[in-house]
């Protein structure tokens, strides 16, 4: 019996033809291109977030963790993101440096999936990203237990309170617990929706940071 609340398979007319090969897509020897290139056509179709990715981690046991957060910078380098170090990402990722992202965006029927090693972002990387927020978000970066339990909302707002009493008009620095990491990729998959589940596929990997990158397509 179909649940009510999921939306059935989408139906395809056989007769209809299905979209033609990007050819520039499977013609891109590199992955970072590409990619940049399906960012930016995300920033103008996405209504919220196109740089949010599901983050995948596993602590020590490998017992999987998933939550999402925003990409905030990239280059050949790889992804980097920011977070508390003392929360349960941070931690996970102290025990097991070793993630995976995934960047779906529904305007485009596209994703991405990158996996890979997790190093930490420089201190002078974090430190200029950090002041770049706004300053509520430093605040609460220094009033947030991340992870940990509250008591109520009006325990987080008496510490929000406190800090922004210390730190009054002057700079917020960041905190040492407050950190940028960066997933170096081994492996970058884009996807694209096709009709009737038959997917295109293009995955490139990598031995290791230093390698060069293999393509492959693959089956849907």
């Amino acid at each position: 019996m179909n649940d009510p609340l999921i939306p059935p398979s989408p139906s395809y007319d056989p007769a209809g033809l299905p979209p033609p090969d990007d050819a520039e897509l499977f013609a891109e020897s590199e992955p970072f291109a590409l990619f940049e290139r399906w960012l930016r056509e995300a920033r103008d179709k996405e209504p919220n977030d196109p740089n949010s990715m599901a983050l995948a981690t596993a602590d020590a046991s490998g017992f999987p963790d998933v939550r999402m957060v925003l990409l905030k910078g990239f280059d050949r380098a790889g992804f980097v993101f920011y977070s508390n170090a003392e929360s349960a990402k941070g931690v996970e990722l102290a025990e097991n440096p070793r993630a995976a992202v995934c960047f779906h965006w529904k305007s485009l029927r596209r994703q991405v999936r990158v996996r890979g090693m997790v190093e930490p972002a420089s201190d002078a990387e974090a430190d200029a990203y950090f002041q770049s927020r706004d300053r509520g978000a430093r605040l609460g970066a220094w009033a947030s237990q991340q992870s940990r339990p509250l008591e109520d909302r009006l325990a987080l707002e008496r510490r929000i309170a406190e800090f922004a009493l210390k730190y009054g008009l002057g700079e917020v620095p960041r905190p040492a617990h407050w950190r940028g990491y960066r997933l170096v990729p081994l492996a970058i998959e884009f996807w694209r929706d096709r009709p009737f589940r038959l997917h295109d596929r293009l995955v490139f990997t990598r031995a290791d940071a230093a390698s060069a990158w293999a393509k492959q397509r693959l089956y849907p």
